[in-house]
Formats: structure tokens, C-alpha cells, sequence
């Protein structure tokens, strides 16, 4: 009977790499260069322990990255289960604008790695925020609170302005006004929508 079969031992792994995660974003988003032998001490583990969950910085890296992301997109599910569909999608762009604006200093850390990269880590995707984005349009157009046909693409390309913004304290404001332009946008041409927009096609 082997050791590594202890579910004791799984679940303290575990606790090491989301120590090591929770510190390596707080670091890297205050300084891009932090050394990971400060981060692996500020974590509690030993140079062996951060070494065999990330072997190098760009592992490190895109692995918060993708575990930051991951977190944006789950959002939308929970979103979706606890009110209309709509509403579910501004919400859910209020947290993605959150992760822009407030995770600035990690787009630096990502930026460094993947020009010092040996090119065998893959380069972080937007995979899960794409399905998250078509999970909510998809609900939206059923609901008949969206114009339909709007793909993942459109709604990407119309909030790529959150990525412009100034990374300042008082983003908040700007990134509100621009996304509540798109979902009116989004909502104009509504089946469920009465008014000039929606008799606009007869032009």
C-alpha cells in the first residue's frame, strides 16, 4: 500500500499549491519580478515543494493566470441560477471588467514569461471566458432579452474597450458607462422589447 494513496497527503498538496498560487498573485501583481524564492518563503513551503508544483517562473504564471480566468468564467453559471439571464450577463461584466482593471500588474508578470519562454508551456487562452460569454448570450437570446444572432465574437470585440481603460481608482465609473452601452446595445432589437428599435427593421 503506497503513501501516495493517503488522501492526507493529496489534500495538504493541494493546500501547498493554493498557498503558493494565493501568494504568487498578490506578489506578481504588485511586482512582476518577484523572486520566486520570496514567494515560495511568504508561502510556508519549502524550494522543493514550489519547485515540484511549478518548475519555473512562466509555469507559475500562466498557471494563476488560468486559474484567475477560470474564476471570472465559473461565475457565470452562478449568475445564471439566481436571476433573469440579462441581468446574469451584465453582472458578469461587471466581474470580467473587475479582473481587467484590478489585475493589471499580472499582465506585466504574463508579458515577461512568455518572452523568456522556452516555448514549451502553452500561452494562456481565453477558452473558459469565450464558453462563459456564449453560455450567457445563449440563455439571453432563449429568454428573447437580446437581439439574436449576436455571437461570441461580437460581444468580445464590444467590451475590448474595458482593456483600454486607464488602470486607475476611479475606473469604475468609465468601465459602468461603456458597459452599460453595450447591453443596451445588446438589448435593442429584443423579440421581448417594444418601442423604435424593435420596428426599426421594417426600414
Amino acid at each position: 500500500m503506497g503513501q501516495k494513496n493517503d488522501p492526507h497527503l493529496r489534500s495538504d498538496a493541494q493546500r501547498n499549491r493554493e498557498r503558493i498560487l494565493e501568494v504568487a498573485l498578490a506578489e506578481l501583481s504588485r511586482a512582476a519580478d518577484t523572486p520566486l524564492s520570496a514567494i515560495a518563503k511568504k508561502a510556508g513551503v519549502g524550494q522543493g515543494t514550489f519547485y515540484r508544483n511549478f518548475p519555473n517562473r512562466e509555469a507559475l504564471v500562466l498557471e494563476i493566470y488560468r486559474h484567475e480566468v477560470q474564476q471570472v468564467a465559473d461565475t457565470a453559471s452562478v449568475l445564471l441560477e439566481s436571476g433573469e439571464p440579462d441581468r446574469a450577463l451584465r453582472a458578469w461584466m461587471d466581474h470580467l471588467a473587475r479582473f481587467a482593471m484590478t489585475k493589471a500588474g499580472l499582465g506585466d508578470a504574463i508579458r515577461q514569461a512568455l518572452n523568456t519562454s522556452s516555448g514549451k508551456a502553452a500561452k494562456p487562452g481565453h477558452t473558459p471566458v469565450i464558453d462563459a460569454a456564449d453560455l450567457l448570450l445563449r440563455a439571453c437570446e432563449e429568454a428573447g432579452s437580446i437581439r439574436p444572432g449576436v455571437t461570441t465574437d461580437d460581444f468580445m470585440l464590444a467590451i475590448a474597450g474595458l482593456w483600454q481603460l486607464a488602470h486607475h481608482e476611479n475606473w469604475q465609473p468609465q468601465a459602468t458607462r461603456l458597459l452599460d452601452l453595450v447591453m443596451d446595445g445588446l438589448r435593442a432589437g429584443a423579440p421581448g422589447r417594444q418601442g423604435p428599435s424593435s420596428g426599426s427593421s421594417r426600414l
